[in-house]
């Protein structure tokens, strides 16, 4: 995926008016498609975890820290994912021991690393393995506007600091769907960001119903980085967010390379990036998401700066969940895992 049109993050101008008639045709052929749709419902519990607009909002964190609260209260939980960026269609359970990231995607890689995980472009397909494979609840990564699986639960993801971007449909701006309509289907909404940028976002908009859980995104030991000299290279969705992180750590960047969302490095890149860190006297950086994006031999030396959820009040999502949970306590007495 290409990096999102900047003008989607601006107030809307002359392109993006120019853009909303075929913004209205994309939203009108989503409309339709729910509409037509007969959706599988599956015998265990769906909970999605997804967004409304193009590019990263932070759900993959997300859909790992619910994964880690699902299994700790017992619950026998897959996740189903597209896969993008992956060659393979499935649907198919990865194995990080058969399967890379030009084969299965970089966010199944990490999503597998904490509960079994199948990728699917056919979401139904993906959802019906997992059952057939004991699963007693499934976690939907993304598929919020797939109309093919009935959903227990729907939570989306909002990037407080982005927003829905100019409001506006694709191409015209960022959002899959038009906002009144995708509001209406959330049961629940994760607002990620620090207080300031939570407190920029017009609770109005978000609607009345779906209760907001306010959550951030915390570097994972980030201390050891503090006046480090850094060059670093990210392919996310906004690779700004991850340098702005990095000096906010106190490491002093000396140069950021930005790459297309779910890019695959080759080689080439990764010694001419080697290279450049090393004439500048810098150790290289990168997420977490893009490491195994990287040629497994071009790995060594490169630092990786994990991340984890940190709930404002953890206790509301526990006390939010257990109803849709099979074995979930009742009392909330549960905290939902960090990492």
């Amino acid at each position: 995926m290409c990096r999102a049109p900047l003008f989607w993050a601006e107030p809307a101008g002359v392109l993006a008016n120019l853009l909303m008639p075929i913004g209205a045709a994309w939203d009108s052929v989503g409309r339709l498609q729910q509409a037509l749709s007969k959706p599988y419902s599956p015998p265990v519990p769906v909970i999605c975890v997804g967004n409304l607009v193009a590019g990263g909002s932070g759900k993959t964190p997300v859909a790992l820290a619910i994964t880690s609260y699902l299994a700790a209260q017992g619950v026998d939980v897959h996740i189903v994912a597209r896969g993008y960026g992956g060659r393979l269609g499935g649907p198919l359970r990865v194995d990080a021991t058969r399967h890379d990231a030009a084969a299965v995607g970089d966010e199944a890689l990490l999503l597998a690393a904490r509960a079994p995980c199948w990728v699917a472009r056919d979401r139904s397909a993906g959802v019906r393995a997992a059952v057939a494979a004991g699963a007693g609840m499934v976690l939907l990564d993304d598929g919020f506007q797939n109309p093919t699986v009935a959903k227990t639960l729907s939570l989306l993801v909002v990037d407080a600091a982005y927003g829905f971007g100019n409001r506006r449909v694709i191409p015209a701006g960022p959002l899959r769907e038009s906002l009144a309509r995708g509001l209406a289907r959330a049961d629940g909404i994760i607002l990620l960001g620090s207080k300031a940028e939570a407190g920029c976002v017009n609770r109005t908009e978000l609607g009345r119903g779906p209760p907001v859980f306010l959550a951030m995104l915390k570097p994972v030991a980030g201390e050891r980085l503090k006046g480090s000299r850094l060059l670093a290279f990210a392919g996310i969705g906004r690779p700004e967010k991850f340098f702005a992180s990095l000096r906010c750590l106190g490491a002093v960047l000396v140069g950021t390379r930005a790459f297309p969302d779910h890019y695959g490095y080759r080689a080439a890149q990764i010694a001419k990036l080697q290279h450049d860190a090393q004439q500048a006297r810098a150790r290289l950086v990168t997420t977490a998401k893009d490491i195994v994006r990287v040629p497994p031999a071009n790995r060594a030396g490169i630092e990786v700066l994990e991340v984890q959820i940190r709930w404002a009040d953890p206790a509301a999502l526990c006390n939010f969940l257990p109803p849709v949970v099979p074995s979930a306590s009742s009392d909330g007495r549960s905290s939902v895992d960090q990492h």
